[in-house]
């Protein structure tokens, strides 16, 4: 089988591959798609970083080379030993996180931040790949209303979820969103979902339009940080916001946000960031503010998304820039994804299209 496999830095290779065969426990998925990640980028042009390079990994026994791709969904094509929870055929979402369940964090429903956790196209062979061996417990049906180009897009979903439970928002809240990437534009939709009154900002005039499309209440620009910082206090009664949530990941996205969050409020950063931003931690102790990070997921959170999704209440179509055949995902999928300038948001690999 064809596979996007990821050997060392900037050594990303369409390979073919032996196809795997499911385990016990286990099932044989035929990928429907895959979508491209900043985060793939990252450990491709500066990595490996994430990925498990130089000794196996705890609880997969997998190191480089791996087959890349986290956000991903698949049709079951067979079935491991005692596997009766799916069946041959069933489209599923995928929760590409594993957890030990043993550790201090897992016993304590902090799963997000298990010391042993394996990602796949990670830590274990991921979804750019025309088949895929996953844990039949970490399968979630998929509605038929959820195409097979929306389904990658379950797991960025999943994350926004996963940072809205871990703010504690309250309906009616002011929440304002630094950086409309597609994470962004997921967590405007999931905080909208919420109850939250929801502000968008961003540098870039396509992103504050598709933040529009999708239910923001408000968007400021971010091009002047002085006269954005002074437009989140107009639209608050000068009050400022009750979280902001930082999903940009860039060196000064982190400092804005604080400096945005109202006295006594939250700020949420869900960005990676692959440099080291500064802050005056002054600006967090003195007006009290509460710093949370949020990452990947928790029990229940891709369900929730499923079910978002589902109903309407996110959507993820205007997220999709592109359709990209596995045999072109080089190409058309990574190197387009390079380009600084670029005007995309997900570009989904679907194997055989």
């Amino acid at each position: 089988m064809q596979a996007i496999v990821y050997h060392n830095n900037k050594d990303l290779r369409l390979e073919d591959i032996p196809e795997p065969t499911p385990g016990s426990g286990e099932v044989k998925l035929r990928i429907t798609g895959t979508s491209i990640c900043a985060t793939d980028i990252e450990e491709w042009q500066y990595g490996p970083l994430w990925v498990q390079h130089g000794s196996p990994n705890a609880m997969t026994g997998r190191q480089t080379p791996l087959v890349l791709g986290h956000e991903t969904a698949g049709t079951v094509a067979e079935l491991g030993e005692g596997v009766d929870s799916v069946a041959v055929g069933d489209r599923v979402a995928i929760n590409t996180v594993l957890t030990c369940g043993t550790c201090f964090w897992c016993l304590r429903g902090q799963q997000a931040v298990c010391p042993n956790m394996a990602v796949a196209g990670f830590m274990a062979d991921g979804g750019l790949a025309e088949f895929m061996v996953w844990p039949a417990e970490k399968l979630v049906p998929m509605p038929d209303n959820i195409s097979d180009e929306e389904g990658p897009l379950l797991e960025p979903a999943t994350v926004a979820v996963h940072g809205v439970r871990r703010s504690g928002v309250r309906p009616g809240d002011n929440v304002a969103v630094v950086g409309c990437g597609t994470v962004g534009l997921l967590a405007v939709q999931a905080f909208k979902s919420a109850g939250a009154r929801v502000i968008a900002a961003d540098l870039r005039e396509q992103s504050l339009e598709l933040a529009k499309v999708v239910g923001a209440d408000e968007v400021v620009s971010s091009t002047d940080l002085s006269a954005a910082g002074e437009k989140l206090l107009e639209l608050t009664n000068g009050i400022g916001p009750d979280i902001v949530v930082e999903s940009a990941g860039a060196k000064e996205t982190p400092r804005m946000a604080i400096e945005w969050t109202r006295r006594g409020g939250t700020t949420l950063l869900i960005g990676i960031y692959s440099t080291t931003p500064e802050i005056d931690f002054n600006n967090v102790v003195g007006p009290e503010l509460t710093i949370i990070g949020s990452v990947a997921t928790s029990p229940g959170d891709l369900e929730a998304a499923v079910k978002l999704v589902s109903a309407g209440k996110i959507n993820v179509k205007p997220l999709i820039s592109q359709i990209v055949p596995l045999s072109r995902a080089m190409e058309d999928g990574f190197e387009r994804m390079l380009d600084p300038n670029k005007d995309i948001y997900r570009i989904v690999i679907q194997p055989g299209s």
